[in-house]
This record gives structure tokens, C-alpha cells and sequence, in this order.
């Protein structure tokens, strides 16, 4: 295990995350904006609540509040969300976490399959709270996790290596045109870390692949990525869900700034694809290229604005600097935003 912690410290260095005794880690979230994120979205029994679904929580909203936490080196708040989740999530038998949690119905999980995002983020999480402060059980925590990804949902289909986004439901024969994936699943800066985690050659292979899916996947008049894409045949949008860019896509560009691609083709076109008239960010429905409902919220903008800045050096604008929580999931995405431009592009701020 101390072989598998320097390793992580060593990988940190080249990530976006800094990883250093928690004497020595500076937060990369302000504490001011952290107690504002946490005072609206997490509760005493350690659960994120998504407030623009129902107050339910989920793997994917628990894995983020980790991330945070950890950016923000806030070691007990990091404790109190990973309570939660070991305890009412991690509850599968292959060692992934199931992902839906509703405070209002006994039993409160009411959807037994793993979201694969939420798992990525969550051992990622461990594994960069792990090696910062010197937590061998998150390290072993964060190990279990990305084994249980690397035997259940990263798999070879049709000469590619996909995530599939659950364990379930997502395959032929039972799914008539899968495998179906959700490309924002990728959490490209996470991969790494998975590898060192879990070693596998399938780890890359599923980074190269999926990036060469994404330059594929131009879906359109606006030549954007659906949410859910089948790979039956050839990359389309996938029967029984709506064909859009929608509220998950939002996040593929800002993912890829934060694990370091410098592809400008790509960010380029899936930033001015996603970008309605009045130049705010939106959802698509992809066939016809019409906006369906524009996302206005800072927290959506900065993804721009962060493409912005890696791209061509802009600034981030006063007006998605300023954090001020309102929905759980782009104010989950501003301060992911804030945390890398002032981290590794100081000069947009």
C-alpha cells in the first residue's frame, strides 16, 4: 500500500490536483465559497442533495461532494460525505456503489444498479484524499472501487474499449441497439489515477478510445455528442431517450479542460455548438440543431468560459467568478471550473 500511495503522490504531480501532506495542501476552493456549497447541499448525515431532483441523492452528486471537499482540504466534511456513501450506497455485491437514494420512500434505494460516473468520481476522490492526507483506508477504499470498474463496466465491444454507464441494462442482447454509453461518463482526469489504482492496459485504450468517439460523434446541424449514444453500428443517438444535448453532454467540455486536452478543434466546436443565441449555454435536441431550453446559470457558462481561457487566454468574467450556490449541479460545475483556472490558469481570474 505505501507502494500504491507514492505512486499516486508521483502521478499527482503531473494532474491537476496537488497532492501533498494536508499540512502542506493549499485548497483550491475557497473556504467562504465551500461553506456556501455545503450549507445548501449537504446535510448532517453526510448526503449531497440534489435540490433540482426531488432533494434525492446519487453516486454521481456523492463522488462530486467528496472532490470538492478534498479540493477544498477540508479532511472533515471529506468523512462525513464518505460516511454516507459507504454506508447507504456501497452496498452492491461487485463493489460498486447503487446509485439512487430517495429520502422520502423506505427502503430509501429505489434503483439498485451503479451509475459509473459516480463510481469514478468517488474512488478518485479516495484515492486523492488518500495519498494527500496520508488515509491508507481511503487508498484501500479507492482500489476496491476501481477494480470492481475495471471487471464490470469497462469492456471491449466492436474493436473499441467503452464504460458502460451501469452494470446492467446497457448491453445486447438485452439491450436490442447496445452497448449504449453516455460520453460525459469519461472523467478523463480520473483515468490515471484509476490505472494506478487498478493496473490495466484497458485504461488507456478506454481514454484513447473514447476521445476518438467523441471526435466522432458530431450529431447534427450543431455536430454535438448525444447524451446516450448507441454503438451498435455505427455512433447514433440511442433508441428510447430523447436525442439531445442535454444536461449531461454540458459537462463534457469542462472535463476535458480539467484533465489537460489541448485538442482547440474539438473544445472549440463542442463550445460553439452548445452555445444558444443569446449566448448562453443550452440543451439541444440534435436532429433539427433547435435549443430546447437555455442554461443561463453561471455554473453552466463557465464551461465556456474555461474553454475560453484555456484556448485563447480570455478571462473568466466577474459574473461566473462569483459563487453564489443555487441548483445542485452547476454550482457543483462552477466551482469544479474555479478550482482548475485558479489552479493551473491563474491569469483568467
Amino acid at each position: 500500500m505505501r507502494v500504491l500511495q507514492s505512486f499516486i503522490l508521483a502521478l499527482c504531480m503531473g494532474l491537476f490536483c496537488v497532492c501533498a501532506p494536508a499540512s502542506a495542501q493549499s485548497p483550491t476552493i475557497p473556504a467562504q465559497a465551500w461553506e456556501a456549497y455545503k450549507a445548501k447541499f449537504l446535510d448532517a448525515s453526510g448526503r449531497i442533495i440534489d435540490n433540482a431532483n426531488g432533494g434525492i441523492s446519487h453516486s454521481e452528486g456523492q463522488g462530486y461532494g467528496l472532490l470538492l471537499a478534498y479540493l477544498a482540504n477540508n479532511p472533515s466534511d471529506f468523512e462525513q460525505i464518505w460516511y454516507f456513501t459507504r454506508t447507504e450506497l456501497l452496498l452492491r455485491d461487485d463493489g460498486l456503489a447503487v446509485w439512487k437514494w430517495d429520502p422520502t420512500v423506505t427502503p430509501h434505494v429505489t434503483d439498485t444498479n451503479n451509475a459509473s460516473d459516480g463510481d469514478i468520481l468517488i474512488a478518485y476522490a479516495l484515492a486523492m484524499a488518500g495519498s494527500s492526507w496520508r488515509k491508507q483506508n481511503y487508498l484501500t477504499a479507492a482500489t476496491k472501487i476501481a477494480e470492481a470498474l475495471l471487471s464490470n463496466v469497462v469492456v471491449k465491444s466492436g474493436g473499441r474499449t467503452i464504460l458502460l454507464p451501469g452494470a446492467e441494462g446497457f448491453m445486447a442482447p438485452g439491450r436490442k441497439d447496445g452497448p449504449v454509453v453516455n460520453p460525459s461518463y469519461l472523467i478523463f482526469e480520473a483515468i490515471p489515477v484509476m490505472a494506478v489504482l487498478a493496473p490495466s492496459d484497458a485504461w488507456q485504450t478506454l481514454t484513447d478510445d473514447g476521445m476518438a468517439l467523441l471526435r466522432d460523434m458530431q450529431f447534427g446541424p450543431r455536430k454535438l455528442p448525444a447524451d446516450w449514444v448507441s454503438l451498435n453500428r455505427h455512433p447514433q443517438p440511442a433508441e428510447g431517450f430523447d436525442p439531445e444535448f442535454g444536461y449531461n453532454a454540458i459537462r463534457i467540455p469542462l472535463y476535458l479542460a480539467r484533465a489537460g486536452v489541448t485538442d482547440k478543434a474539438l473544445l472549440n466546436r463542442l463550445t460553439t455548438g452548445m452555445t444558444a443565441g443569446d449566448g448562453a449555454p443550452a440543451t439541444f435536441d440534435l436532429p433539427s440543431g433547435r435549443p430546447k431550453q437555455s442554461l443561463p446559470d453561471p455554473g453552466y457558462r463557465i464551461v465556456n468560459d474555461v474553454v475560453a481561457c484555456v484556448t485563447r487566454g480570455t478571462k473568466i468574467p466577474a459574473s461566473s467568478r462569483q459563487f453564489a450556490p443555487s441548483l445542485y449541479y452547476p454550482s457543483t460545475l462552477q466551482l469544479l471550473g474555479l478550482a482548475f483556472v485558479g489552479e493551473k490558469h491563474p491569469e483568467c481570474l
